[in-house]
């Protein structure tokens, strides 16, 4: 089981590439290890997003956090 606390400290970890950039990515909840996060400031309408997403924000949890098996934006 994917715990919550453990996703928010790696998206703690995350976050200041995005930050970088103007962007940021909040977490909103993790249910059966798909998590789910809001991207904000320049993320937020960034054609790239969905990209930053999968390739930097889910394979970086994945390979922190065991159990995390997607990341969704919502």
């Amino acid at each position: 089981m994917v715990s919550k606390a453990e996703v928010a400290k790696a998206i703690e970890e995350v976050r200041p590439h995005l930050q970088v950039d103007g962007g940021d990515v909040e977490l909103i909840d993790v249910v059966d290890g798909v998590v789910k996060v809001k991207l904000k400031g320049a993320c937020a309408g960034c054609p790239m997003s969905q990209m930053t997403v999968k390739w930097g924000v889910e394979s970086y949890l994945k390979k922190k956090v065991p159990g995390v098996k997607s990341v969704e934006t919502v």
